[in-house]
C-alpha cells in the first residue's frame, strides 16, 4: 500500500502573532513552526499502516524552503519520502491544484490529509483534492481500517459519529481519533540521523493557479473591562443587560 500523507508548515499554538508590510502579510520572523496537529494524526497512523501492513509513505507540502524542517521531522517520525512544492501558498485551492496534479502522476492507494489546518482554519483542502482527482474523499475520519482493498471508516458527525464502508483508492480529513495524542511519535536520535539520509524532492512550479489573495490581517480588538455585579443587585444586572449590553 502506497500512502501520501499532506504536511502543512503552521505556526505553534504559542507563538505571538504579529503582522508586516501594512499588515498584509505574516510575520514569521521569531515564530516557531510545527507539522499541522490534524496531519499528525493522519502521520501516526500512517505510520501504524507502515508497521502492520509494509506500506510505504510519501509526505508532501506545498511551500519555499523554510517548510523543509518540518519535512525532516515528518521523516524522523517514520516517512520515507518528502516532496516539497516549491511555491508560496496564498489559498487553499492552490495548494490543492498542486497536490492534485502531483496524485495525478504519482499514484497512491490513500492519500491522508488533516481535516483543517490550525492557521487559517479552512478545512477545503482534502475535500478539493477529491473534487480535482475524482477519489472518494471521507472528511473528519475518526476511525480507519483497511484489509486489501477494503475500507471501514468512521466519520465525526453532529452528536454521534457515521461508519462507512468503500474501496481504495481514498481520501481522508483526519482528525483525533484516528490515533490519539498519546500515540503521537516524538523523532528520536535514530530517526533524526536516518531523516538526513532520506529523499526529499523539490518539485519546480511555472504558474500561480491562487483563486483569492490574502488583502490585509487584523487582530482580534482587546476585550473591553468586566463590571461585576453583585449577585444580591438583580435590578443593576437587569439594567445592565438591557440598556448597555442590548441583550434584553
Amino acid at each position: 500500500m502506497k500512502i501520501l500523507v499532506c504536511i502543512s508548515h503552521v505556526p505553534d499554538t504559542t507563538s505571538k502573532i504579529n503582522f508586516c508590510e501594512n499588515n498584509s502579510k505574516f510575520d514569521k520572523s521569531g515564530v516557531q513552526f510545527v507539522i499541522n496537529p490534524n496531519d499528525e494524526f493522519g502521520l501516526t497512523r500512517a505510520i501504524w499502516f507502515k508497521e502492520k501492513n509494509n506500506a510505504t509513505i510519501d509526505v508532501i507540502n506545498v511551500g519555499l524552503q523554510d517548510t523543509e524542517s518540518t519535512l525532516r521531522k515528518a521523516l524522523a517520525i517514520g516517512a520515507d519520502k518528502a516532496v516539497r512544492i516549491n511555491h508560496e501558498p496564498k489559498d487553499g485551492f492552490s495548494v490543492a491544484k498542486f497536490i492534485s496534479d502531483y496524485i495525478s502522476e504519482n499514484n497512491y492507494d490513500l492519500i491522508i490529509a488533516g481535516r483543517e489546518s490550525i492557521d487559517y482554519n479552512g478545512g477545503m483542502v482534502p475535500g478539493m483534492i477529491s473534487a480535482l482527482t475524482k477519489i472518494n474523499f471521507i472528511d473528519k475520519c475518526i476511525a480507519l481500517n483497511i484489509s486489501g482493498n477494503s475500507v471501514e471508516a468512521a466519520r465525526e458527525i453532529e452528536g454521534g459519529k457515521e461508519n462507512i464502508s468503500t474501496q481504495l483508492p481514498l481520501i481522508i480529513g483526519g482528525q483525533k481519533g484516528l490515533v490519539e495524542e498519546s500515540d503521537l511519535r516524538i523523532p528520536n536520535m535514530r530517526g533524526i540521523m536516518m531523516a538526513r539520509k532520506k529523499e526529499l524532492v523539490v518539485v519546480e512550479t511555472s504558474d500561480d493557479p491562487s483563486a483569492t489573495h490574502s488583502k490585509s490581517f487584523e487582530k482580534p480588538q482587546p476585550k473591553g473591562e468586566v463590571t461585576l455585579v453583585s449577585s444580591n443587585d438583580i435590578e443593576k444586572l437587569i439594567d445592565l443587560l438591557h440598556n448597555e449590553a442590548k441583550a434584553l
